[in-house]
């Protein structure tokens, strides 16, 4: 279990954002080696982050979750917004929690923010289409017309699989198109699930808050059913570091 100098990753971030250094330089920033290299490297890695308490839980049965996670979480999640090309989050997590998508809590510049809608329901008035000086894209099926989605927002449409589900691939493939290839599933769990079970996420960050909720809804929630461990997807490396505030930031690497 590594301790977390605050103020030697503040510095160091500091140092990062003002002349691009060489991460090997920054040993207070090792949870967030991977983004540095693949910018310094110019490659594309997939990150994910969740937010839980000590049993499991994201939210109370009322939904209510801000915030399980304290102060350093949140600088945190932040700094992994400011080192991405674009943060994703489904169309739950912006009905649940209407998040911004942008980056204020640190120094650095905010993403592109993209939602996965497949249906389209994205509500006319939330809070990630604020500013538009930062690309904003709606992913939806293709068999969903912009008439129906937000009009000052990209569009991506993609063909639904026999479920019904967005091919992950096809998401990754369009967002690369246009650029966008280090990036951040923020949210919410289910989303975060569905790339973990496709093998499309490199890295997840679990912050786990000291708190016990007792019921509600869960964390990872694979739809993956297993018969034996030997078939569980287990990280090929994990790193552990307490925050200040209590939080345990668990790197998994897979």
């Amino acid at each position: 279990m590594q301790q977390w100098d605050e103020a030697q990753v503040t510095a160091e971030w500091e140092t990062w954002q003002q002349e691009s250094a060489d991460p090997a330089s920054l040993p207070a920033l090792a949870p967030y080696h991977p983004l540095l290299n693949a910018i310094w490297q110019d490659k594309p890695l997939v990150i994910a982050q969740l937010g839980q308490s000590l049993d499991g839980r994201i939210a109370t049965p009322s939904g209510h979750s801000h915030y399980i996670n304290g102060s350093s979480a949140l600088d945190h999640l932040h700094r992994l917004r400011a080192l991405v090309d674009a943060v994703l989050v489904g169309a739950g997590t912006v009905a649940a929690d209407n998040p911004q998508l942008s980056v204020r809590r640190v120094s650095g510049r905010s993403p592109a923010r993209v939602v996965i809608d497949p249906s389209g329901r994205t509500a006319l008035e939330a809070r990630w289409r604020d500013n538009p000086a930062e690309q904003r894209i709606l992913i939806h099926r293709s068999d969903v017309t912009p008439d129906t989605c937000p009009k000052d927002c990209s569009h991506i449409s993609i063909a639904a699989d026999a479920n019904g589900d967005l091919p992950i691939d096809a998401i990754r493939a369009a967002l690369a198109e246009r650029g966008l290839t280090r990036l951040l599933i923020e949210g919410g769990a289910s989303t975060v699930s569905g790339w973990l079970d496709a093998g499309a996420i490199d890295h997840l960050h679990l912050l786990v808050g000291p708190l016990i909720i007792g019921a509600g809804p869960s964390g990872i929630t694979s739809s993956r059913t297993i018969e034996t461990l030997e078939q569980a997807i287990r990280p090929s490396a994990i790193s552990h570091y307490t925050l200040p505030g209590g939080d345990m930031l668990i790197d998994c690497a897979f």
